[in-house]
């Protein structure tokens, strides 16, 4: 069996690159903002209000790093976040209407692009490759599931 490891790597981080995930000023769909500002917005638009840590589990980045992001989006009115009643230590993010305005932008744009790209892929192939992308996120192991996938394979 011939050793793919090379091809394999290859085409991810062309992927990776051609998507746009490496501009830290928009999104692959063009919105202006960071992606990962971009992913929280959905996470909270989908999820409703989390925790940090929560949020930073699904968004698969340590901690300082959601309370930077978390930080950015109170200032840009994107977001509020409170003291948890149960742990003073924990804080609650939750979108404002602001943010939930932004929230809904930003998925339909994400849905469009997302469209866009599987128009060029034809239709009979459209279950390979996200069955593919599945198996490519099981195997990374750090994501958390997506509640999304459940029943789909």
């Amino acid at each position: 069996m011939a050793d793919h490891v090379d091809d394999f790597r290859r085409v991810t981080q062309r992927f990776v690159r051609r998507f746009g995930t490496l501009s830290s000023d928009s999104t692959p769909c063009g919105t202006p903002l960071s992606t990962a500002h971009a992913h929280a917005l959905m996470v909270l638009l989908s999820r409703g209000e989390l925790s940090q840590q929560a949020l930073g589990a699904e968004l698969c980045i340590d901690k300082s790093n959601v309370a930077r992001l978390c930080a950015k989006m109170v200032r840009a009115k994107h977001v509020k976040q409170r003291t948890s009643d149960r742990d003073g230590r924990s804080r609650l993010v939750s979108l404002t209407a602001a943010g939930t305005r932004l929230a809904k932008e930003v998925d339909g744009a994400s849905r469009a692009h997302f469209r866009a790209l599987l128009d060029v892929i034809p239709a009979s192939r459209h279950a390979d490759v996200i069955h593919a992308l599945q198996d490519i996120v099981a195997a990374l192991g750090s994501s958390p599931p997506d509640p999304l996938d459940e029943g789909k394979r």
